[in-house]
């Protein structure tokens, strides 16, 4: 969205005169202080292109014109607050102090009174443009704060919270529809001798290589988040006991090969996964599934590694 209004900002405008004579003199102009113009003869054409998905930012609304006036172009406009912010300035021969403030609580931005001087338009489109650019600065801002409060810096993943997140409303929505889902939980086999042997930088191309590969073993709609250090949890919506371990096995495959390049050499890895499953059968809360979990991922490790181990239904009665 951010790069969307930064072009629009930068280059395109709508003209909505139904004048011929007035259009093609304002796209003129418009053209020649460095616009992409688009144009429209009439008020619901105008509402068109506004509302399409490659709608302009700025928009320079004749009052009157066929089909819709340009208040009601505004505020058909303002009416979809979700959608893209557009300037708009209302050109019109009316100057009653009325007709001014009806204009601007249409939604107009501005208002250019009828003849007008080219240097005015021109400067009140550089004052569109400059509030446009603040907001896409700000939009932007908002943005990057928003990925750095929920991803984790160096593999792009969700972090630990919004997986935990995940877990938990997974478990909810289970509680209202049924059904079941299951958790992996994956820790990357001797990271530390990788860290020592190739050093930390190698170490951080791996963990990003890691989370490329789990990722693309995954359907759209699955989580997978950084858990802390070399740990990533998975989360499998409406997938139980055979599909899990199904998945696990793939992410273990592509991990073992190819190796990872790094600057320093190529490093060979494997990884070891433990699973938890909930299901109509036995549910579990979110602590208890994680922890089930990172018990079979123990036994994993235990069991020699490079591998995956389910928990199972004795271990799971047992343990809750």
């Amino acid at each position: 969205m951010t790069e969307k209004i930064k072009e629009n900002v930068a280059h395109r405008i709508l003209i909505a005169e139904d004048d011929p004579v007035a259009r093609r003199m304002l796209q003129a102009f418009l053209e020649k202080w460095g616009y992409q113009v688009e144009v429209a003869a009439d008020g619901i054409h105008a509402l068109e292109i506004l509302q399409s998905d490659k709608a302009p930012a700025l928009a320079v609304l004749d009052w009157m014109m066929p089909g819709m006036d340009g208040p009601q172009v505004c505020e058909s406009v303002r009416s979809q607050p979700m959608r893209p912010y557009i300037y708009i300035l209302l050109v019109t021969a009316r100057d009653q102090k009325d007709d001014v403030l009806r204009g601007l609580e249409s939604g107009a931005d501005d208002y250019l009174t009828k003849p007008f001087h080219a240097a005015e338009l021109r400067a009140r489109l550089r004052v569109g443009q400059r509030i446009l650019e603040l907001q896409t600065g700000l939009i932007a801002a908002r943005e990057e704060s928003l990925f750095r409060a929920t991803h984790d810096e160096l593999t792009g993943l969700v972090n630990r919270r919004v997986v935990l997140e995940a877990v938990a409303r997974e478990h909810s929505r289970q509680a209202r529809e049924g059904g079941g889902f299951s958790i992996l939980i994956l820790d990357i086999d001797h990271f530390k001798r990788i860290n020592d042997t190739h050093g930390h930088l190698a170490g951080d191309v791996v963990l990003k290589e890691v989370a490329r590969r789990v990722a693309g073993c995954l359907r759209p709609y699955d989580t997978v988040g950084r858990y802390g250090g070399e740990e990533f949890v998975v989360v499998l919506p409406t997938c139980e006991r055979a599909g899990a371990a199904v998945v696990a096995e793939r992410i273990l495959t592509s991990l073992r090969c190819p190796p990872v390049e790094t600057a320093q050499g190529a490093v060979s890895l494997t990884a070891s996964c433990g699973i938890a499953v909930s299901n109509s059968h036995r549910t579990f809360e979110p602590q208890a599934l994680l922890h089930l979990a990172d018990e079979a991922l123990y036994r994993a490790k235990a069991g020699g590694r490079n591998r995956a181990e389910l928990a199972f239904e004795t271990e799971l009665t047992k343990s809750s």
